[in-house]
């Protein structure tokens, strides 16, 4: 068993983290609000540190699970950040969904200071925390990947090494543009079926079976028709991450004509105060 040391301990990385600590392993945890990070030592039993540095001295491996690039890189290379504190051959390993660029940008820094680093981004959402089914992306070394991967098998239930650095990013990018395309398209099935007045039970029964079936339709159709819309991931949070793959694309010369008219969709939700509810609250921006 390791000791391990956990930044963020937020929606996402207070389950994860309390995981590791079923598993057998030593937890440390370290979150800007202290008071979060209390309520899960109270809960799980680990240690909760001051800095993030501290969290790390002496740790194994510390994991990352917090809000964006300029919040990833204050914890990993600011005052009291946790590189500083590592030792020779820990590893680092990131569940943040950030750029891909910062993701090079720590692998080069903590390959320098011997590090093993990785970028891990999970799909999944709260519920995928919380139940240990989450889907792991990587990107890294080999030998990053092979420390990290027993490790994360705690709260995993498909671990995938996509390729180098900030190749875990990308592909969460690429989850999310298919995610956002998906829900584009639900929410216009939905209403057109409300329009043609069919029963939304039988409608579902009949398409779910087919070509059309997808985890969006059978988990957010029954919800997105009651019109609710408190089921994790919000809109705030996918725009941040539609942002960082439309980014991402441009670098490339990539075109994601459907992601950014989606993203624009999500932009009208936001300002009818929809930026807190999870994404399926797409449907709004379409009368009944």
């Amino acid at each position: 068993m390791a000791t391990i040391a956990f930044i963020g301990t937020g929606v996402m990385g207070a389950p994860m983290a309390g995981h590791l600590v079923t598993a057998g392993h030593r937890v440390v945890v370290y979150n800007r609000t202290r008071a979060k990070a209390d309520a899960w030592a109270e809960r799980h039993g680990g240690t909760v540190a001051d800095t993030p540095a501290a969290a790390a001295k002496g740790a194994d491996a510390v994991f990352a699970c917090v809000g964006n690039d300029d919040d990833l890189r204050a914890v990993t290379l600011g005052d009291d950040g946790a590189f500083a504190a590592m030792a020779s051959g820990a590893l680092f390993a990131d569940h943040t969904t950030v750029s891909a660029a910062i993701a090079r940008e720590l692998a080069d820094a903590g390959t320098a200071s011997g590090l093993l680093v990785l970028d891990a981004p999970v799909s999944g959402g709260q519920a995928g925390a919380e139940n240990g089914k989450l889907s792991i992306m990587c990107g890294g070394s080999s030998q990053a990947f092979a420390a990290a991967e027993p490790i994360m098998a705690a709260y995993a239930q498909r671990i995938v090494h996509v390729g180098e650095a900030g190749a875990g990013q990308t592909t969460k990018m690429v989850n999310q543009i298919c995610i956002a395309g998906v829900l584009g398209g639900l929410a216009e099935a939905l209403r057109f079926a409300q329009k043609a007045d069919l029963d939304l039970d039988k409608v579902l029964d009949a398409v779910s079976g087919g070509a059309a079936q997808s985890w969006q339709m059978v988990n957010r159709w029954p919800t997105m028709a009651q019109d609710r819309f408190d089921f994790g991931f919000a809109i705030d949070w996918m725009r941040k991450d539609l942002g960082l793959a439309l980014d991402e694309a441009r670098r490339q010369g990539a075109t994601l004509p459907v992601t950014a008219l989606v993203d624009q969709f999500y932009a009208e939700v936001q300002a009818m105060d929809g930026g807190r509810q999870d994404t399926s609250a797409l449907v709004r921006r379409l009368a009944k």
